[in-house]
């Protein structure tokens, strides 16, 4: 049975996404992350943190304080503690965006560890959901409201790509860093299945400028 958490980074969500919470999910909230918990009405089971980004919240809630030198981010220290606890689904809201592109750069390191951990990870924003594509596991995606479906290489090439149920398909492809040739693709049917051979890559799902 899948053991579910969700992971509550600093950068400020909508209240509108509480819907990616489920009852019963682990909830923990990273330094200032604990203000999101506020936020989505919810009650963190844990908060890590150095808390040099927010004070210490004065709560009865478990709290593990970071030192501030360090070579995990508190998100990071988060992810490595709930893989440790045996979590298998994890949801990061608040990691995405913001005022430091390193911190959303950080996130992204940060999931794609989960998922070649064998975790099935998602980081969402009001506008996008990012999901990770691993070697011999096929990632099955639903159309629902999203326009854009993206691929970029996140670690060494992508080979063996196939992209299924876009408007651009691809069979066997290569990817490459140093060109975006999976942007921007589009549904063709009510779900997409992409898979590859070896390397790793982001999966960026987007709705319509509009």
């Amino acid at each position: 049975m899948s053991r579910r958490a969700v992971i509550l980074s600093a950068v400020p969500v909508a209240a509108s996404l509480g819907r990616y919470v489920q009852p019963g999910d682990f909830i923990v909230a990273c330094d200032a992350g604990y203000r999101n918990a506020a936020r989505l009405g919810l009650q963190p089971d844990l908060i890590v943190g150095d808390f040099d980004s927010a004070p210490r919240p004065k709560t009865a809630q478990e709290t593990i304080v970071l030192p501030h030198v360090k070579d995990d981010t508190d998100t990071q220290y988060a992810a490595r503690w709930l893989l440790e606890q045996g979590y298998d689904e994890i949801t990061l809201l608040g990691a995405l965006g913001g005022a430091r592109l390193e911190h959303t750069l950080a996130n992204l390191a940060t999931g794609l560890y989960l998922a070649k951990n064998g975790v099935s990870v998602l980081l969402a924003d009001e506008r996008s959901e990012l999901r990770f594509l691993t070697p011999g596991r096929a990632l099955v995606l639903a159309h629902h409201d999203w326009k854009f479906l993206s691929l970029f290489p996140m670690e060494g090439t992508l080979t063996g790509v196939c992209l299924r149920g876009v408007y651009y398909p691809l069979e066997d492809a290569v990817l490459t860093a140093e060109y975006p040739l999976g942007v921007s693709n589009e549904f063709t049917a009510d779900t997409a299945c992409l898979q590859c051979s070896s390397g790793c890559g982001v999966v960026v799902l987007t709705r319509d400028d509009a």
